[in-house]
């Protein structure tokens, strides 16, 4: 099969595709999916195929509109509606109770719940419109790699396995949605965090609590990027915690072990150690947590592929509050949680 690249004009192409059967991946404002009609059990079984992704994971259906998520949902708490009403379209994943039967059980992974979401994104909200059906999306990588936020990164990882990839250059955040879980009557839990975060839910729901707890590989996770271990370059990635250690420390101790090494860090970092890595990749700017989300997957993806082989990459860590919960959440997945110590 040849990946074609799809211009964001050529959308009835692409929606043509989707209702043959055929994988498209998607742009959206957090990172590309990879997209197939939800209620076809073929084509979401070609999804697993392609990622290499554990079917026990269960897939996030992206709609158009709430109108939607109404088909498949037994009871929509009000709560849900007041999130939809401020956060729709936008990076948050809603957890419901799902009717029997509504939903192949390849897009609920076997359980009795299903993750949905609007994506803020026009081009793909005119895809789901003209497809005709609702779209299971998760990232559009080979399972358990850093996550795709260009075409090119899609391309990369799954040129040959799907059919097409619409090209809508960038995407804006880089970090998936926030997962919000309302399965459970009168709790709401965060199973996975991103650029809604606890404070802005917190503002409509009181009592939204964050789950912290890893879930293993022998564990079926209820949502997407729950695992232990996720979003992994080949390297080895370490954290480095500046109240702890310093660059030096952590890029002396890798050149007597005699291991390449590359630095994924703000400017300031790669400007001063540049000369004694083996490749840099700028993360960010004056420290801004924003840009260092957007360019995480990009950098781990970059170094990964940079000759020599770079075995370790030391990477710059944030507070985890606001849109640095999601950003660390990535990176100590992405790192197996190894900072660097002395």
């Amino acid at each position: 099969m040849e990946t074609k690249i799809i211009n964001v004009e050529e959308i009835d192409e692409a929606a043509k595709l989707l209702q043959a059967g055929e994988l498209v991946a998607f742009p959206t404002e957090t990172v590309y999916g990879l997209g197939a009609d939800a209620l076809n059990r073929e084509a979401v079984s070609q999804v697993y195929q392609a990622k290499g992704r554990p079917s026990d994971n269960p897939l996030i259906v992206h709609v158009a509109d709430f109108a939607q998520v109404q088909e498949f949902v037994k009871e929509i708490p009000q709560a849900a509606k007041t999130l939809v009403e401020k956060f729709w379209p936008g990076p948050l994943t809603l957890i419901f109770n799902v009717k029997v039967g509504s939903l192949p059980s390849e897009v609920t992974g076997g359980l009795t719940t299903a993750a949905f979401r609007m994506p803020n994104n026009e081009v793909t909200l005119e895809l789901i419109k003209k497809s005709g059906t609702v779209l299971v999306g998760p990232s559009a990588n080979t399972s358990g790699k850093p996550s795709p936020t260009t075409a090119q990164h899609v391309f990369h990882d799954l040129n040959g396995k799907i059919a097409g990839i619409v090209d809508d250059g960038q995407t804006r955040i880089g970090v998936e949605s926030t997962v919000l879980d309302l399965s459970v009557e009168g709790v709401a839990t965060i199973l996975r965090p991103g650029a809604i975060t606890q404070e802005m839910l917190l503002d409509v729901v009181p009592g939204v609590s964050l789950d912290k707890h890893l879930v293993s590989e022998e564990e079926a996770p209820k949502a997407p990027g729950m695992k232990y271990t996720h979003y992994s370059p080949n390297a080895e990635v370490y954290m480095i915690n500046e109240e702890n250690t310093d660059w030096q420390e952590a890029i002396d101790w890798a050149k007597k072990q005699n291991l390449t090494v590359g630095l994924l860090a703000d400017r300031s970092i790669t400007d001063k150690f540049g000369k004694e890595v083996d490749a840099t990749y700028e993360l960010t700017n004056f420290h801004n947590v924003y840009s260092a989300s957007q360019n995480l997957f990009a950098g781990l993806r970059a170094l990964d592929e940079k000759q020599p082989k770079i075995a370790v990459i030391f990477t710059e860590t944030f507070d985890s509050h606001g849109l640095g919960s999601a950003y660390m959440n990535r990176l100590q997945k992405a790192s197996g949680q190894k900072y660097f110590k002395k």
